[in-house]
């Protein structure tokens, strides 16, 4: 009986030990399925990761991005053509303008020089510029301080009727003097021309409210009377007897041509 007892003890305490062997495998199955789990959560990852590696079909393609560069650069040499033609159009109206005033100037000119043309003559044409360098002088002489613009604007058409004349003299007639012979009046005439030069110079400077413009004026026309007086008494006659026709009508193309220039 005392063996029955010692056998029973150990199988009463077999049990136990099975269970907790059984609770152990179930958590070490339970712990192995836990870690199995995240484990299948970690290979679920990547999947998801998936679809931004999705390589861009070809219609998600910039295709059309590489020919729009040089659409712009097109757009932008557009503007360049048509500034082109508006400088172009520019340019035709100055042209336009440039020619219309040319013409109205040479027109300007040929009436300037049609009472010299129209005398026929160089030595004719002479006399009669010297007529109006004189009668510009007398003007002046008549007018009073009072008449500052009057004064101005006679004093201005006599330089240029002064510098017309003696160019056409200078370049011209003193030239063909001395070729005919007569150097010493040739040379003196054009000396005293340039102190007709030096009275327009100080006339232009005297203040034209001022009696100082009226006495040098009135110096000034002494002075260019008594050259004038030489040219056509003395001077000219002789040159121009002497020419004959054809050197006359030669010499007096060349004064035309030459007065044209400065008309």
């Amino acid at each position: 009986m005392a063996v029955s007892a010692k056998d029973d003890t150990p199988a009463k305490t077999a049990k136990p030990r099975k269970a907790d062997g059984a609770k152990t495998a179930a958590t070490k199955t339970s712990v192995a399925t836990a870690a199995a789990k995240p484990a299948a959560i970690k290979q679920a990852a990547p999947k998801t990761a998936a679809p931004p590696a999705v390589k861009p079909t070809p219609a998600s393609k910039p295709a059309a991005a590489a020919p729009k560069a040089p659409a712009k650069r097109a757009a932008v040499r557009q503007p360049a053509a048509k500034t082109g033609a508006g400088t172009g159009a520019m340019l035709g109206v100055a042209a336009a303008g440039l020619a219309a005033g040319l013409v109205a100037n040479l027109g300007r000119k040929a009436a300037v020089q049609a009472p010299s043309v129209m005398a026929g003559d160089w030595f004719e044409a002479l006399k009669l510029e010297h007529k109006v360098a004189l009668a510009l002088l007398d003007q002046i002489a008549k007018t009073s301080d009072a008449q500052t613009a009057k004064r101005t604007m006679l004093l201005m058409q006599l330089k240029h009727a002064l510098g017309k004349h003696a160019f056409t003299e200078e370049n011209v007639i003193y030239p063909a003097l001395r070729e005919w012979g007569d150097k010493a009046d040739a040379d003196a005439l054009n000396h005293e021309q340039g102190y007709h030069k030096q009275y327009l110079y100080e006339l232009d400077g005297i203040d034209k409210g001022s009696p100082e413009f009226v006495i040098k004026a009135a110096d000034f026309r002494a002075d260019l009377n008594a050259h004038i007086t030489e040219e056509e008494e003395k001077i000219f006659p002789q040159i121009h007897a002497a020419l004959g026709d054809d050197k006359n009508k030669a010499l007096t193309a060349m004064a035309n041509k030459e007065g044209f220039k400065l008309a």
